[in-house]
């Protein structure tokens, strides 16, 4: 008797993007072995789909994948019978990830096999071992992660650049930063016209009326960044990094850095300190309700969001239009920001008069003024 077709799916992946340009990469090598084994298994009906399954720089610590997901596509829609991996951990080193798989497997009758790791996952036995199999997996996920914070901490220790997007004014050379001719003398505007200006937002204004925007660069994958005007989160991140003056920052420790500095201290000391200055102090207080909050814009449709500031010990608060907070140009005929108590209270008022004879009451809730009288004095005596 003939044995009944099994559509079988061969699943590759690899950690990293290092070696996939090559002829034949470890994918290559993965899904030959595995074809080589769906082919040993003909007499069984097992069929190998011409679709290839393959996650090339990606980690197996999560399930977002493009080629996993795919898969889990194509076997919610019964094209799959089997799939086939070279060793478990190229699936998942996630034992709750594995878990969520299995339901998905065990839903639509999908086998699961490595080929170099013999068990069967239809029998109690096979879901043991492979359990552990994947609790090894997931440990060894865990003992790399650990020793590559410990590398990065201690190669920051000796003060050395540990990777990432090049801080503006720097470049790589050999694993080492160096000072980047053309961007050098910008850092330098950017500390010394904040110190003048006083403020992110008028450090912005001023960039943007100049046109001035991040710089372009190409990642490793070929994609292009940069060209936009800066925010003043980027800002903020520019004028507080200490790499600027020689160091290098880990968590919160501050080493010595390898690379030469391109800020003065004095200028750095004195940008911090205004920094410092103008960030507005949390205290510990009850949360205050803001009468307009969300409920409150200009003639433009542009919103005002309540905000706050300390002087002398005392507290005001006041709303603040959006075009402020995101450093966007403002109308000079329009208030930027509106005193918190004034204007809520010229609201209570307007309520007040509102609220001041049933018949606006009963106009104002489309109430009837006999039928809901009850209704409407209620009202009245609580405004």
């Amino acid at each position: 008797m003939k044995p009944s077709v099994k559509y079988c799916a061969v699943y590759t992946r690899k950690s990293t993007e290092e070696g996939l340009e090559q002829e034949f990469n470890t994918l290559d090598a993965q899904r030959e072995g595995c074809l080589a084994f769906i082919t040993s298994q003909k007499a069984e009906g097992w069929v190998a789909l011409p679709d290839n399954y393959d996650d090339g720089g990606y980690s197996g610590g999560n399930l977002n994948r493009p080629a996993l997901q795919q898969l889990i596509a194509d076997i919610t829609a019964g094209k799959v019978n089997i799939v086939v991996v070279y060793k478990i951990d190229r699936l998942t080193r996630s034992l709750m990830d594995f878990s969520k798989l299995v339901e998905v497997f065990d839903q639509y009758g999908v086998t699961f096999v490595s080929i170099t790791q013999s068990f069967n996952t239809t029998t109690s036995m096979g879901r043991l071992t492979l359990n552990v199999l994947l609790s090894f997996a997931q440990f060894e996920r865990e003992v790399i992660g650990e020793r590559v914070r410990d590398k990065i901490a201690a190669s920051k220790k000796k003060g050395m650049w540990m990777g990432g997007n090049n801080p503006v004014g720097y470049h790589r050379v050999n694993k080492q930063l160096l000072p980047k001719e053309g961007e050098i003398e910008f850092v330098k505007y950017l500390f010394a016209r904040y110190l003048q200006l006083g403020s992110v937002t008028k450090l912005i204004l001023e960039m943007r009326s100049k046109n001035i925007k991040s710089r372009v660069w190409t990642s490793s994958t070929g994609k292009t960044y940069g060209n936009n005007t800066y925010s003043p989160g980027a800002l903020y991140s520019i004028l507080s990094n200490p790499v600027y003056i020689g160091k290098i920052k880990h968590r919160d420790k501050v080493y010595d850095g390898l690379h030469p500095a391109i800020i003065d201290r004095k200028l750095w000391d004195a940008v911090q300190e205004k920094l410092k200055g103008n960030t507005v102090e949390r205290r510990v207080q009850q949360p205050q309700q803001q009468l307009l909050t969300s409920i409150i814009y200009d003639v433009n449709g542009v919103r005002y969001s309540p905000s706050h500031t300390n002087k002398c010990g005392r507290r005001y608060r006041y709303y603040i239009s959006q075009n402020l907070l995101k450093a966007r140009e403002h109308p000079a005929n329009l208030i930027g920001r509106l005193p918190a108590e004034e204007i809520e209270d010229v609201v209570r008022t307007a309520l007040r008069q509102q609220l001041s004879t049933y018949d606006s009451i009963s106009h104002l809730l489309g109430l009837d003024p006999i039928k809901d009288s009850k209704m409407i004095e209620s009202v009245h005596v609580q405004r």
